[in-house]
């Protein structure tokens, strides 16, 4: 399978142009081959606007995550629309379940080649530091997985990748590989280089972090999206310029690490 990470320039508070680019990239993504794109953490509006969140909040059948749908049906390619600022009373009037019946969600939605909607995650770990996250939004309380090429898919979203107890509930779940759709910015570039390894090496699962490159008032995003093996090798990367990097991916290599190093085995 054919993994593309969408590294976005994303302009704060500009969701139009923002939807714009994504789409764009998941077509030039489909026709380089892609079988799965990933987005980044709040493509739409950017992660530090956050004066914008609740004007630009949607439900889950909103516009932009329909746009985004439709996008990948007609490119017959996966997408990970990972995230959008959810509306979740909006959502939950429209029968969906949410983790409240109203406020804000950081959600990201797994769509299928035929536009279906098949996973849903709201990030679980809310940034207090610096940040109005935690107090603007609502955090998520499920997991869910999708089959797709042959993996079990999960999904966890930026600063969740400093939990490593969530990931060890993705392994339960079964999951092979999971997707990180982040905002992850300066100055800590090295620990964005060790969470996704760390993650893969310890769970011997394939790790792919996506994230976006952009300045904001107060942070600037470090771009850097990679792919790693459940061996902790980075098969792709980038650098802080917005780009598409793709990675091809095995199933097969996951059974095979975890055969020859049973590591989780020895769990206590």
């Amino acid at each position: 399978m054919q993994v593309t990470l969408a590294q976005l320039a994303v302009d704060a508070a500009r969701p139009t142009r923002n939807v714009e680019r994504a789409c764009d990239a998941i077509e030039r993504a489909a026709a380089d081959g892609a079988d799965l794109v990933v987005l980044p953490e709040l493509f739409t509006v950017g992660y530090f606007a956050f004066d914008t969140y609740a004007r630009s909040a949607e439900p889950l059948d909103g516009e932009t995550l329909t746009r985004i749908a439709e996008t990948a049906t007609a490119q017959n390619v996966a997408v990970l629309a990972g995230s959008i600022v959810e509306d979740l009373a909006a959502s939950t009037a429209a029968g969906f379940e949410t983790p409240a019946d109203d406020g804000l969600a950081n959600t990201a939605v797994f769509f299928d080649r035929t536009g279906t909607r098949r996973a849903v995650y709201r990030k679980h770990h809310l940034f207090g530091y610096d940040s109005a996250e935690q107090e603007l939004l609502t955090p998520g309380k499920t997991i869910e997985t999708v089959e797709f090429e042959g993996f079990t898919i999960g999904t966890t979203t930026c600063y969740d990748l400093r939990f490593p107890e969530l990931y060890r509930r993705l392994v339960d779940a079964g999951v092979t590989l999971t997707l990180v759709p982040s905002a992850w910015p300066y100055p800590r570039v090295e620990h964005w280089k060790l969470f996704p390894r760390t993650r893969a090496v310890e769970n011997l699962m394939y790790v792919v972090a996506a994230n976006g490159v952009g300045t904001f008032e107060d942070a600037s995003l470090l771009g850097r999206s990679a792919v790693y093996d459940p061996w902790g090798t980075t098969l792709a990367s980038a650098g802080d310029e917005a780009t598409l990097v793709s990675a091809e991916l095995d199933p097969s290599r996951v059974a095979e690490r975890r055969e020859e190093f049973p590591a989780l085995a020895d769990r206590r």
